[in-house]
């Protein structure tokens, strides 16, 4: 997609919540943060509806490309 980079936010869908129901949504979009200490243990650091951000099991969501928009309106989000 034209106009994208490196420092383009990342976007995943939550795939599995296991021990996690209340803060994970199963299908919901989460916003990624880039974390390589936390991806040498297979984790991923997720921003929840507080906007804190936490690790979870990385298998836990699958990342995904969206159009522009739809990644502008998850970044402009109150919590982003």
């Amino acid at each position: 997609m034209a106009g994208r980079n490196a420092t383009s936010t990342r976007l995943a869908v939550c795939i599995r919540n296991d021990g996690y129901p209340v803060s994970l949504e199963r299908l919901k979009l989460y916003r990624l943060l880039p974390d390589p200490e936390a991806a040498k243990h297979r984790q991923v650091r997720v921003v929840e509806e507080s906007g804190d951000d936490y690790l979870y099991p990385a298998d836990y969501f699958v990342v995904v490309r969206v159009p522009e928009a739809v990644e502008r309106a998850v970044t402009a989000a109150p919590d982003a």
